[in-house]
């Protein structure tokens, strides 16, 4: 087998490795194109990608756990990219 040695993924978090896979540049353009950020100022489009795949990948059953679940974590949560991610902001379902 080959292995790839343009992808420094080892001893990293298995979320920091999907997130820092997904093309954020395209995403951007996707979100400027769309205009889904027009009239949002604090959550944005990148911050609820994020928040959404934390609750994915940790079997969040609803948004108070992704919330208590990111706040247990904010501190090893840096890597995501996102400058905050204001927990409080997430509807409810």
């Amino acid at each position: 087998m080959n292995k790839d040695s343009t992808k420094n993924l080892i001893g990293q978090p298995i979320f920091k490795q999907i997130v820092k896979m997904l093309p954020k540049e395209q995403f951007d353009f996707l979100v400027h194109q769309q205009k889904s950020d027009w009239h949002y100022r604090t959550f944005m489009s990148w911050e609820q990608l994020i928040s959404l795949l934390f609750g994915i990948f940790s079997r969040c059953d609803s948004s108070g756990e992704v919330c208590d679940g990111m706040r247990a974590l904010a501190g090893k949560l840096s890597y995501l990219g996102t400058h905050y991610v204001k927990l409080y902001i997430i509807p409810s379902v």
